[in-house]
């Protein structure tokens, strides 16, 4: 999904212009009331204080309102793609999931790879492309491989709502700051039975995915044509360990590390659709080992 930077172009120059003009914003309207969940409506807003030292940085998203104006849309309409994508983006996507399949609470939920600070974290260098990439990058290599799709053109308007999204939740966090529970609580890795991820999928998982898998009008499906395809990071066994474990069942996620690791390897060695070009991922011959195909500099 590397789209490389023309040498002429400052990539950071509009995306730096807009969180300066996000906390303007933000910081010259006051602001009452509020949601639950900090995304909808407004919630006082409230300087973010920097963490000490070694300490994990720490945004009140529930007091961080979206703004008045067109910068405010924008930011409504990127939450609205994310939460919604097939039907707003028809286009780029290929099967039954959302961005909000796995980044629970419209992105804001500890180990479920919120977007709260990722912001603050691009550009970056990632090891599966062998190359630094933008923030944009990374949400067309989500819609490429979690949602099995296409593309979103990086000037886009969709594009740059879904990036003013990302940016609002990113308030207030310094540059390469830790955010507490970004990205997905890691495990120790066990060894993992099918057979046994088989038998607790059956009791506890079918209610939502449905007896097959295929999805329910609660929960999506996990494998087959409207599931993520082979090139999506859940399909690596510690990713999806790691987040059943953390947040399955959606409703008290209760599992021990073994259960959610035999369910993650039950789940993953299901049929899925295939992600075309995922032999030239980890270039430079770094892939994790829990990567279930092989790559051209692995072999």
């Amino acid at each position: 999904m590397t789209i490389s930077h023309h040498p002429r172009e400052d990539p950071h120059r509009p995306r730096l212009f807009l969180l300066a003009l996000i906390v303007a914003l933000l910081t010259t309207t006051a602001c009452t009331g509020g949601s639950e969940d900090g995304v909808h409506g407004a919630g006082s807003s409230v300087a973010a204080t920097p963490a000490a030292a070694n300490e994990p940085f720490v945004v009140n998203v529930a007091g961080i309102a979206i703004p008045d104006g067109p910068l405010g849309v924008s930011i409504r309409r990127g939450q609205a793609i994310m939460m919604a994508t097939r039907d707003s983006l028809p286009a780029n996507v290929g099967n039954g999931l959302r961005c909000t399949t796995c980044h629970l609470d419209a992105g804001t939920r500890e180990n479920s790879m919120p977007w709260t600070g990722v912001y603050a974290r691009f550009p970056q260098y990632r090891s599966r492309t062998g190359s630094v990439i933008r923030l944009e990058d990374r949400v067309n290599d989500c819609l490429l491989r979690s949602l099995n799709g296409a593309p979103l053109d990086v000037e886009s308007d969709a594009m740059r709502d879904i990036v003013a999204y990302m940016a609002h939740l990113s308030q207030g966090v310094p540059v390469g700051a830790t955010v507490r529970g970004q990205g997905l609580a890691r495990l120790e890795p066990l060894p993992a039975d099918t057979v046994r991820g088989r038998a607790i999928f059956d009791s506890r998982c079918v209610a939502c995915h449905g007896v097959d898998g295929q999805g329910t009008g609660i929960a999506p499906a996990l494998w087959g044509p409207e599931s993520y395809n082979i090139g999506a990071g859940m399909s690596r066994l510690n990713t999806a360990a790691a987040f059943i474990k953390h947040n399955m069942p959606l409703d008290a996620a209760n599992l021990t590390d073994q259960q959610a690791y035999d369910v993650a390897a039950y789940v993953i060695s299901r049929p899925r659709p295939d992600f075309p070009g995922k032999e030239n991922d980890w270039p430079n011959g770094d892939p994790p080992p829990d990567v279930a195909y092989r790559t051209r500099a692995a072999r």
